[in-house]
């Protein structure tokens, strides 16, 4: 039977002091800004929001169970985790089971802050997150856009709150500081309103009021059995079935429960730590929980709840500091070879080698020290190959290849990654890494959006130090392949659309450090070369290095200088894959 929870600003006041809590089982939060607004719009017009489902959990077993507190000033790089809440001994808790997201939701736009990151900035940029915070305009007609939405909620900065233009924009938590009637008119006063906006102000504000601080919507049904097998298995059932909550955040939550410490914190902050390796991955738990399924030889390396058990859990937390010491260097191993979130095309390509970092117990040096760089090479040469591959190699199927390759990997194999061995296991499984004609001439076309192509010209270029800050570079600048650009320069008109095609692919892109890729910016590559080597001998020991041949002065010359550059990387193309 559901019961009345009161209002959603006695929900907050319970979560302000840990009287709601979450248990370990439960994921992280994951709603966006705007599911908030829409969240909350939902609750201006009147709208149920779903039913909460609660467990009760006795004083007496308070401290048998790990909780976290709900997120409030979220910030998508350094603070996006549940805070662990530690022991909470002999006092009554409510164990959130379904709803976090709705009440997390209301704890930041009611009480926190939101800070995610700005589109084109770099993830390490602390400028790229600012703090923003729920506002609603009291000025936005109230007529339904095309989601049904009525109110106009957005996360911005505090210092756009108030009177901007024909908006007024209301701090959501301000409604906490106000009473309905004068203290309304109080606020309005000062914002030089008409009438009409005085009106239409003070119905959104009251209508805000109402719907947070007196009606009562919190509506749940609470669980009283104290045994968390039984939770659980409700968890479970509740969970399993819909797409709000990932099968991996559910196997998750089973790992959690079944931990003697904590399994989301070890994981979690094993991502973290991944994710800030070189110039940045973005790894998640369920690269983590597959590692950790194929690292431990359990059974099988697929995403199923039998293969979650209390007996292979045991195992993965044993054995959860070789196995974290072996992602960690495979990561670093990869930032060596210059990949990085952009560039790491499938991450799944990484888990055999961490399966043989892993068996092999290889140390940390195995990434620099120079009597492994046989080994080293052998690993870059297969990575290299296989996320080449436009069918992709690491798409359907990966479970059972994953598990071939682990079998294959498993003996000593006189104690080098066998490169050999796994191309033939991966070819018996339809995966082949051999390159057909076609597949050479689709390479040399590639295009600059391509996630392959920093692959290929690691592969071409094999001299450039991948260790640095690379950028895939436009030898000719592809800002000058606009329509008007071209035109302007003289270039026919028949040539210009296939001018623009060109610019984008292969034939004119190279890699250079990203410093100096961000000097020469708009330069044409004739230009450029005078510019930054000192003498003739240094500008063409680059053109040999990257393959440009004659570099020409005017932009009308591009075609020649593509197509013949074209000719030379496919045949080197050829001729490097015909080697690996």
């Amino acid at each position: 039977m559901y019961q009345q929870g009161g209002t959603i600003k006695q929900a907050l006041d319970r979560i302000a002091i840990n009287e709601y809590v979450l248990p370990a089982i439960q994921r992280e939060f994951v709603w966006k800004p705007e599911q908030i607004c829409a969240l909350f719009d939902s609750v201006m017009q009147g709208y149920p929001f779903g039913e909460f489902l609660f467990w009760r959990v006795e004083a007496k077993n308070a401290a048998r169970y790990r909780y976290y507190g709900f997120v409030r000033d979220y910030h998508e790089r350094n603070n996006p985790h549940c805070p662990d809440l530690g022991i909470l001994r002999d006092r009554q808790l409510t164990a959130v089971l379904d709803g976090q997201q709705r009440l997390t939701a209301f704890n930041i736009g009611l009480r926190g802050s939101m800070a995610t990151k700005l589109p084109h900035k770099w993830w390490n940029n602390p400028d790229a997150y600012p703090r923003r915070v729920l506002a609603l305009n009291l000025l936005a007609h109230s007529e339904p856009d095309e989601q049904g939405s009525r109110y106009s909620f957005a996360f911005i900065n505090d210092d756009q709150t108030g009177r901007n233009g024909n908006d007024l924009w209301f701090r959501a938590s301000d409604i906490f500081a106000i009473e309905d009637g004068p203290d309304m008119n109080d606020l309005l006063h000062d914002q030089g309103l008409s009438s009409d906006e005085h009106r239409t102000a003070y119905r959104a504000l009251d209508k805000l009021h109402r719907a947070i601080t007196v009606n009562p919507t919190i509506f749940f049904f609470e669980e009283t059995k104290q045994d968390l097998d039984h939770v659980l298995h409700i968890f479970i059932r509740r969970n399993s079935g819909g797409t709000v909550l990932s099968y991996s955040d559910l196997l998750l939550s089973i790992a959690t429960a079944q931990w003697k410490s904590d399994a989301r914190k070890a994981v979690h902050e094993l991502v973290d730590e991944m994710n800030q390796i070189g110039t940045g991955f973005d790894f998640s738990k369920d690269f983590v929980l597959k590692a950790g399924l194929m690292l431990t030889d359990i059974a099988s390396v697929g995403f199923k709840v039998e293969n979650f058990t209390h007996d292979n859990m045991a195992v993965l937390e044993a054995n959860w500091p070789n196995i974290r010491r072996a992602l960690i260097t495979t990561v670093e191993l990869a930032a060596s070879f210059g990949y990085n979130r952009d560039t790491i095309r499938a991450e799944s390509s990484l888990l055999p080698i961490a399966y043989y970092i892993y068996r092999r117990t290889l140390p940390d040096s195995f990434v620099t020290h120079g009597k492994y760089a046989n080994d080293r090479d052998g690993i870059r040469r297969w990575l290299t190959l296989s996320l080449l591959k436009a069918s992709g190699i690491w798409g359907s199927g990966l479970d059972t290849l994953l598990t071939a390759l682990r079998d294959t990997l498993r003996p000593d194999n006189n104690g080098t990654f066998p490169v050999e061995s796994i191309r033939r296991v991966m070819a018996e499984r339809g995966k082949s890494l051999n390159f057909e004609l076609e597949e050479i001439d689709e390479l040399a076309d590639m295009k600059f959006n391509d996630r392959r192509v920093f692959t290929l010209l690691s592969l071409l270029f094999p001299f450039v130090d991948l260790s640095k800050h690379f950028h895939v570079d436009h030898i000719f600048p592809y800002g000058r392949f606009t329509q008007s650009n071209l035109r302007i320069a003289g270039v026919a008109e028949e040539d210009i659309l296939r001018f623009r095609d060109c610019a984008n692919r292969l034939g004119n892109l190279q890699l250079l450090i990203g410093r100096i890729n961000n000097e020469k910016r708009m330069q044409l590559p004739l230009e450029w070369l005078e510019s930054h080597f000192v003498t003739h001998e240094e500008r063409q020991k680059h053109c040999d290095d990257h393959a440009l041949g004659v570099v020409p002065e005017d932009i009308l010359d591009f075609g020649k200088f593509y197509s013949e550059r074209r000719k030379r990387l496919r045949k080197r193309i050829a001729e490097l894959l015909a080697r690996v």
